[in-house]
């Protein structure tokens, strides 16, 4: 009988750890990506694209989801969005004062849509996400990429 109750006393706090951790890692996700999108809202340059694009939208969601969206002036919409369940590394090509970081995944898992477009509406997939920055320190940049490494980390412990 004694071994049953130690038997019972450990399974019943493995049980109570594993609910708790399961908790906590919905808590992290979701302040991993409202840290990320702060970041990326703070860095974001819409110098670079001209005055072309008039408003721009961008998310990233604590189930994972990564959208982009901008409108342009002549009416034009593109979208972008991928889960970072996906995700497999993140490039940085230009300088300290500007630059563009790119968010590459596994396979051609960005959906890519264009709508209100002289050539019509269009629907594609891509393998990476290119976000316009500026003012941005090598540290933000690692930075960034511990973070979205450890929130595609924490959503493969939900699955």
């Amino acid at each position: 009988m004694n071994k049953f109750t130690i038997r019972l006393k450990i399974w019943l706090f493995s049980s109570i750890c594993l609910i708790f951790c399961a908790f906590l890692s919905h808590d992290l996700l979701e302040e991993q990506s409202i840290y990320i999108q702060k970041k990326l809202t703070d860095h974001y340059d819409t110098q670079q694209d001209g005055s072309a694009v008039k408003q721009y939208e961008l998310k990233l969601t604590k189930s994972g989801f990564c959208r982009y969206k901008r409108y342009f002036s002549n009416g034009k919409t593109e979208y972008f969005s991928f889960n970072l369940l996906k995700f497999k590394t993140m490039d940085y090509f230009g300088s300290v004062s500007n630059g563009k970081m790119y968010l590459r995944t596994l396979s051609d898992d960005v959906i890519v849509q264009t709508y209100n477009d002289k050539k019509g509406d269009v629907d594609s997939m891509a393998s990476c996400l290119v976000i316009p920055l500026k003012n941005i320190e090598a540290e933000d940049l690692n930075d960034f990429n511990n973070k979205f490494l450890k929130m595609n980390a924490l959503l493969r412990a939900q699955k």
